[in-house]
């Protein structure tokens, strides 16, 4: 795509880095027919293509408008435009331009900013915890929009107390210690079976994901090298073989610092080197097949699989739960159809944008419902959530399923 940068962006960092992208776009459109907000809305300008346009203009010196904010706000960020698209055009990065380009120079209404603010702050601050507790308290009397997004209790269950040669880190996040923290201790006993010690570095918090897709890409980046700083002296001794992701949005995140921080002189190599050693769970299951295979108990039961969009469009890995759960024993399906579309979840959207997230949402379940299985199975804590308040059947991570069969 021929593209003239005005000469605010022209020679800049991101202005080049724009018109790489820009360029490799031929305008074909496969992106449109995999696009969610497309599907929903029908409107060009809420499809990958209609938003590169609009970032180009942008780009080009045109002023950007409400409008111009409002379709790119209204981008889940699934990247599975990426997965279609046929020129490799990295639509992940070029959106995350063009957001923060427009977000300096559209200004927001105070509801807007006072929601986006409660969420980058809320979700990330140490006061999560205690008050999704005090939400659960009350759940039963929340309004029934609000209950939606307030699971349940959960216990923390035991963490392995053994000590092994062999030892990864393992990032809590943020929001699933407190929302799901079975899933965080299940990953451990899972790695201990097979000799594996997960270690957390207390100092380490959000990968950065929720402040930097909401626009404060400053306060993102603060985050992503506050957990460096916590995680290198584990790397720089060698005592960590690999830094271990069980919620994918994170792990696409933090696979991502090396090129979010490639400018930044004193953190651009220790970034590169995280981005390097870091791993989704499931990419660990080739590896822990054998090791385990002796020690699960098969389960016959159906379970469907929701492969996050983190997971099989940000760091295109698909294929592998199913394959190496269904070799220990775990009968793991996909949808028959739209396997490959967001679920409404999307990290903060479904809180921005709650009917339309709703409508994705029960898309989806419509489609896993039809394989009539005894559970829900994905990688990621805001699609469980999600998905779980939609229906009755248990939603749950995978890696929670093969905790189960290991202790059965």
């Amino acid at each position: 795509m021929q593209t003239q940068l005005s000469p605010e962006f022209k020679g800049t960092p991101e202005g080049d880095e724009a018109e790489a992208i820009l360029r490799k776009c031929v305008h074909c459109g496969f992106c449109t027919a995999t696009c969610p907000t497309y599907q929903l809305w029908g409107d060009e300008l809420d499809g990958p293509r209609g938003r590169i346009y609009l970032i180009k203009q942008v780009l080009e010196g045109a002023p950007p408008t409400r409008a111009t904010q409002l379709h790119l706000d209204r981008c889940l960020t699934c990247r599975n435009c990426e997965t279609t698209c046929p020129s490799g055009v990295q639509y992940g990065h070029l959106v995350d331009i063009g957001r923060r380009i427009v977000e300096e120079r559209v200004p927001r209404g105070a509801g807007s900013r006072a929601l986006r603010t409660a969420l980058k702050e809320g979700l990330t601050s140490s006061l999560f915890g205690p008050a999704l507790r005090l939400g659960q308290s009350v759940r039963g009397a929340l309004p029934a929009a609000l209950r939606q997004k307030v699971p349940p209790r959960q216990a923390a269950t035991a963490w392995p107390s053994r000590s092994h040669a062999r030892k990864v880190l393992l990032l809590a996040g943020c929001v699933q210690p407190a929302m799901a923290p079975n899933i965080n201790a299940a990953t451990a006993r899972v790695l201990d079976a097979a000799n594996i010690q997960a270690l957390v570095a207390d100092a380490a918090g959000c990968c950065g994901a929720v402040k930097f897709h909401l626009n404060d890409q400053d306060g993102g980046k603060a985050q992503m090298r506050a957990n460096i700083d916590a995680w290198w002296p584990f790397v720089e001794s060698g005592q960590v073989e690999a830094l271990v992701m069980n919620a994918s949005g994170c792990g696409v995140t933090v696979k991502e610092y090396g090129h979010l921080l490639r400018h930044e002189p004193a953190y651009a190599a220790k970034a590169a080197r995280i981005s390097e050693l870091t791993r989704d769970l499931s990419e660990l299951l080739p590896a822990l097949v054998p090791l385990l295979q002796p020690r699960v108990k098969p389960r016959p039961e159906l379970v469907a699989w929701h492969p996050p969009c983190t997971l099989q469009h940000g760091q295109q890995l698909r294929g592998g739960v199913e394959r190496y759960l269904g070799e220990l024993g775990l009968r793991l399906q996909v949808a028959p159809q739209e396997s490959h579309l967001c679920c409404g979840s999307a990290g903060t959207w479904s809180v921005l944008h709650p009917q339309a997230a709703n409508e994705l949402r029960d898309r989806k379940l419509e489609q896993l419902k039809a394989l009539q299985p005894v559970a829900i199975a994905s990688a990621n804590i805001g699609c469980i959530t999600h998905l779980q308040s939609g229906t009755a059947l248990p939603v749950r991570h995978w890696i929670e399923l093969l905790d189960e069969a290991l202790a059965a």
